[in-house]
C-alpha cells in the first residue's frame, strides 16, 4: 500500500516543484506566464477534457450518477458558503471572493485525480476522473467566470452598461463560451448520443490533451513562485475544508443517497483532493491576483501528502470499507 501510495502522491508534488523551481530560480519568467497558461487552458485542458468523457460509453455515464451527485453536490455546498463567509463577513470583493470559492470547492481532479485513480486502481478506471473533471467544468468553473466577468471594469468606459441582470447574463454566456466549458459539454453530448469520435480525431484530440495534467501543474508551480505564501487562519480553514471537511461532506451525500460503495469510494478520494489549480488560472487571465488562493493550494497541497495517505489507506487497503 505504501508503494502505491508513493507511486500516486510523488509524482504530483514532483511536477509541481519542478515549475515552482523554475520559477524561484529565474529559469522561465514567474511574471509572464499568460501564453503558458493560454495552452493549458484553451488547448490542452479541453482537448483532454473532450477526448475523455467523448470516448466514454453511455451506460458507463449513466452507471455513474451516483458519482455525480456527490461531488455535484459537495462542490456546490461549499462553493456558496465559502463566498458567503468571505463577501460578508470578512469583506473580500466578489472576484477575489469567486476564486477563493472556487480554489476552496474545486478539488484537482484535472492533474492530481488520474495518476491517484491509475495507480490505485489501473488504466481502465478513468471514467470516474472524466466525470469529475466535467462536474467542476460545468457547475462552479461557469459560476466563478461569470462572477470575474462581472467583477471586470466596464470596458466600453460608457458608465453602466445595460441592467444588472443583462449585464449577469451576458457574463454567464461568456463563461459559457470559454473552451474548458464547451469541451466537457460536447464530450458528453456525443458520448449521451452514442456517437463515436473517428480514430484520426481521437488520437489527434489525446496528443496534446495528454500533456494537460503535467502542464497544468507545472504552470501551477510556476505560478505559485512568484506569490507570497501566508499561512493565514482563512488559508488554515481552507485547508481543513479541502482535506477533511470536503471528503466528510461527500461520504454523508453517498450514504444519504445509497450509492454503491465502489461509488462512495472514488467519490470520497476523488473529493479528498488538494485545492485545484483553476482560480489561480481563471485570476491570471482575468488579470486578478490572489495571494489567498496561491496560499491555498500551497498549504492543502502539502497537507495532503498526510490526508491523502490517509484517505487511500481507509477506504482501499485489504478489509477497509466505505
Amino acid at each position: 500500500m505504501i508503494t502505491i501510495i508513493s507511486l500516486a502522491l510523488v509524482p504530483i508534488y514532483f511536477v509541481l516543484l519542478l515549475g515552482y523551481t523554475a520559477g524561484k530560480f529565474g529559469v522561465i519568467n514567474n511574471t509572464h506566464v499568460g501564453e503558458l497558461n493560454t495552452v493549458v487552458m484553451s488547448y490542452a485542458l479541453p482537448a483532454s477534457l473532450f477526448a475523455a468523457t467523448a470516448a466514454t460509453p453511455r451506460t458507463d455515464l449513466l452507471s455513474q450518477w451516483p458519482l455525480l451527485v456527490i461531488l455535484g453536490c459537495a462542490m456546490m455546498v461549499v462553493y456558496p458558503l465559502w463566498y458567503l463567509l468571505q463577501r460578508k463577513v470578512l469583506g473580500q470583493p466578489s472576484s477575489e471572493s469567486a476564486l477563493q470559492s472556487l480554489t476552496v470547492a474545486l478539488p484537482n481532479y484535472a492533474a492530481a485525480g488520474l495518476p491517484i485513480v491509475v495507480a490505485l486502481l489501473g488504466p481502465t478506471h478513468t471514467v470516474p476522473v472524466a466525470l469529475a473533471i466535467a462536474a467542476g467544468s460545468l457547475l462552479p468553473s461557469p459560476v466563478t467566470l461569470a462572477l470575474l466577468e462581472l467583477a471586470a471594469p466596464n470596458k466600453s468606459g460608457s458608465g453602466e452598461q445595460g441592467s444588472r441582470v443583462s449585464r449577469s447574463l451576458q457574463a454567464v454566456s461568456h463563461a459559457l463560451l470559454k473552451p474548458i466549458v464547451l469541451a466537457p459539454i460536447a464530450g458528453t453530448l456525443i458520448a449521451m448520443l452514442g456517437w463515436k469520435l473517428p480514430t484520426v480525431a481521437s488520437v489527434s484530440l489525446t496528443q496534446i490533451g495528454q500533456a494537460a495534467g503535467g502542464m497544468a501543474l507545472f504552470v501551477t508551480g510556476l505560478i505559485l513562485s512568484a506569490q507570497r505564501f501566508r499561512l493565514t487562519w482563512n488559508t488554515a480553514m481552507a485547508t481543513i475544508t479541502v482535506t477533511v471537511a470536503q471528503p466528510l461532506l461527500a461520504l454523508g451525500i453517498a450514504r444519504m443517497i445509497g450509492a454503491p460503495d465502489d461509488i462512495t469510494r472514488i467519490a470520497v478520494l476523488m473529493a479528498a483532493l488538494p485545492s485545484g489549480f483553476f482560480g489561480i488560472l481563471f485570476g491570471v487571465n482575468a488579470g486578478v491576483a490572489s495571494e489567498e488562493s496561491g496560499s491555498m493550494v500551497i498549504a492543502s497541497t502539502l497537507a495532503s501528502v498526510v490526508t491523502l495517505a490517509v484517505t487511500i489507506g481507509w477506504l482501499y487497503s485489504p478489509g477497509a470499507t466505505s
